[in-house]
């Protein structure tokens, strides 16, 4: 069997190796000659997985290690005949505290603020329940919106209440265009204009659920701090934007070991159903033991005293911001970043908790 996987996904070869030849791709520019005779195609959020690419394919399985399906033409896959499979909540754990340690470094005195700081969580999915979760071990109050989901721990809101209420806001919701809730261009002037200035605003969902050019013009009246590290436009990152937002990172948000270990973990394991093999190997057995910081520890006084060194959320930002060129980021700059990210180890590799 030829399985064609893209070259930054985690632990390929422990996992797929027994089933045959694996030939390693760049997502980003797969093209229908590189999956035409292959039998399964194993992807990232980077790859549009359409018509044009399936059609007249020997594909019977792709797998995309990501918690989205927006890349995916499902329609398109189904039509074909071919089994698909994603990886919902695989780096959910990852990108809570991505947005946790995100606060933490803007306002590190948020550490104490207990419910005095209010939490706004737009989508209540497997990252938002867990990211209120994890606020919530830190004493914070959290309101949610999702007309989806209901969540017992989580005070639900109205959308515009949670603009007016929330001292910060975090998206965690899927692309879509259509239906009554769509959420592309949900963060736009009208949603900016009914959030405090001061509040900050994260994105770490996907790219077009902010507007951008209304993000643009509200930083420029109102000094928002603004986290991104998804855009509109990703990879093109204009410099203009990049003056303004306060921290960005280069779509790492999910970018934790366990993470990736536990998306490739999930095809993996759906695969094996497609093909009818045996689902024998776990993820577990591959991962070195960290430093053990919150071991007996009050997870605040540990997360006041490692945290930099947990995460180094300043490094992403600074080397994004090298990547700039002619005025823009440089897209080869971005994909290497992503290509060579460090992967970070989540707060239980080091005794912390997860929700």
């Amino acid at each position: 069997m030829k399985i064609v996987a893209d070259e930054n996904l985690a632990f390929t070869e422990y996992f797929f190796a027994d089933f045959g030849e694996i030939q390693q791709a760049a997502g980003r520019t797969l093209t229908h000659a590189d999956v035409q005779d292959a039998e399964a195609l194993l992807v990232r959020s980077v790859t549009q997985v359409n018509a044009e690419l399936v059609q007249d394919t020997k594909l019977k399985f792709v797998g995309s290690a990501t918690i989205g399906t927006d890349h995916l033409d499902i329609p398109a896959l189904e039509q074909q005949h071919i089994a698909w499979s994603n990886a919902a909540g695989c780096n959910a754990q990852a990108v809570a505290e991505y947005v946790i340690t995100a606060l933490l470094h803007l306002k590190p005195e948020l550490i104490d603020a207990n419910e005095g700081f209010t939490l706004g969580i737009v989508g209540l999915g497997n990252v938002g329940s867990r990211l209120a979760v994890m606020a919530k071990l830190l004493g914070w109050n959290v309101i949610g919106y999702d007309p989806f989901v209901q969540r017992e721990h989580v005070q639900h809101v109205e959308f515009e209440e949670l603009l007016k209420k929330a001292a910060a806001i975090s998206t965690h919701v899927p692309l879509t265009k259509t239906g009554d809730h769509p959420t592309y261009h949900l963060i736009n002037a009208e949603a900016l204009a009914q959030m405090k200035p001061t509040a900050i605003l994260i994105n770490s969902a996907r790219g077009p659920v902010v507007e951008e050019s209304a993000l643009i013009a509200d930083i420029q009246q109102t000094q928002r701090p603004v986290v991104l590290d998804v855009f509109e436009h990703e990879p093109e990152i204009s410099v203009e934007l990049l003056d303004l937002v306060t921290l960005v990172t280069p779509h790492i948000a999910g970018y934790s070991l366990e993470g990736k270990a536990r998306g490739t973990q999930m095809i993996y394991d759906a695969f094996c159903n497609t093909f009818h093999y045996p689902a024998t190997k776990q993820f577990e057995t591959q991962l070195p033991v960290c430093e053990p910081y919150f071991k007996e520890r009050d997870l605040k006084a540990v997360l006041k005293q490692y945290l930099s060194q947990i995460y180094d959320i300043a490094r992403d930002d600074a080397n994004l911001r090298s990547c700039l060129k002619d005025g823009k980021v440089d897209q080869k700059a971005f994909d290497y970043l992503r290509k060579t990210y460090p992967l970070r180890r989540e707060w239980a590799a080091h005794g912390g908790p997860a929700a």
